[in-house]
C-alpha cells in the first residue's frame, strides 16, 4: 500500500510539474507585464553582463521593452542579436560606425533588431490593413529622420475597437497605446525561436 501511495504521489506531482511547465507565458502576455513596472525612459550606454544582461530595470528605451519582453518568453535577444552579428557583421547597418561588435548596445538598436529578425524569416508583409497585426507581432517605425522606434502588438483594442494597441517605450515608460498607425512602419514581424 506505501508503495501505491508513493506512486500515486509522484505521478500527481509529475503531472503537476509537466503542467507548469507547458503552460508558456506568450509575448502578449509578457509584454503587458512589463507594462505593471516603473520605468524612466534612459537611452544610456550601460556596461552589461553577457549573457542575459539587462540595465536597471527602472530603466530603458523602447529595445527594451522588446528585450525584457522576449526574455520573459525564454529568448535572450542580447546573445542571439550578438551571435548573429559576430558570424555575419556585414549584413548589419553601419550607422554607428562600429568595427566589431559589441554585447553592451548592440541588441538595443531598433535598425539592428530589425535585421535580426529579418535575417531569421520573421518579416511580415507591411500593410495598412489593421487585421494584419496580430497580438505578439513586433513593428518599427520611423519617426521622422534616422529615428527608429519599436514595440510589440498586445491583445488590447484601440477605443474604437478597430486595431490593437502597442506596448512600447517612447518617452513614458512602458505603456499600451494605441499608435499602431502614428507613424511611418518600416519593420513587422513575428519572431519565435
Amino acid at each position: 500500500m506505501k508503495n501505491i501511495i508513493t506512486i500515486l504521489l509522484f505521478l500527481s506531482i509529475s503531472y503537476s510539474f509537466s503542467q507548469t511547465i507547458t503552460k508558456k507565458i506568450t509575448l502578449n502576455d509578457a509584454a503587458l507585464e512589463l507594462t505593471k513596472q516603473k520605468v524612466t525612459y534612459d537611452p544610456s550606454y550601460f556596461s552589461l553582463k553577457y549573457p542575459n544582461g539587462d540595465i536597471p530595470i527602472d530603466k530603458g528605451v523602447c529595445t527594451d521593452v522588446i528585450i525584457r519582453a522576449y526574455r520573459l518568453v525564454g529568448i535572450d535577444l542580447q546573445k542571439e542579436v550578438h551571435e548573429d552579428m559576430k558570424a555575419n557583421f556585414s549584413k548589419y547597418p553601419k550607422i554607428w560606425g562600429l568595427k566589431t561588435t559589441d554585447k553592451n548596445i548592440d541588441h538595443r538598436r531598433v535598425p539592428n533588431l530589425m535585421t535580426y529578425f529579418k535575417r531569421l524569416g520573421a518579416e511580415l508583409p507591411i500593410t495598412k490593413n489593421t487585421s494584419d497585426y496580430k497580438p505578439g507581432n513586433v513593428v518599427a517605425w520611423n519617426l521622422g529622420g534616422a529615428i527608429t522606434h519599436i514595440g510589440i502588438v498586445v491583445n488590447k483594442k484601440s477605443n474604437d475597437g478597430k486595431r490593437y494597441m502597442i506596448v512600447h517605450n517612447i518617452g513614458a515608460g512602458q505603456v499600451v497605446e494605441d499608435c499602431l498607425f502614428r507613424f511611418k512602419i518600416i519593420g513587422h514581424y513575428r519572431f519565435q525561436k
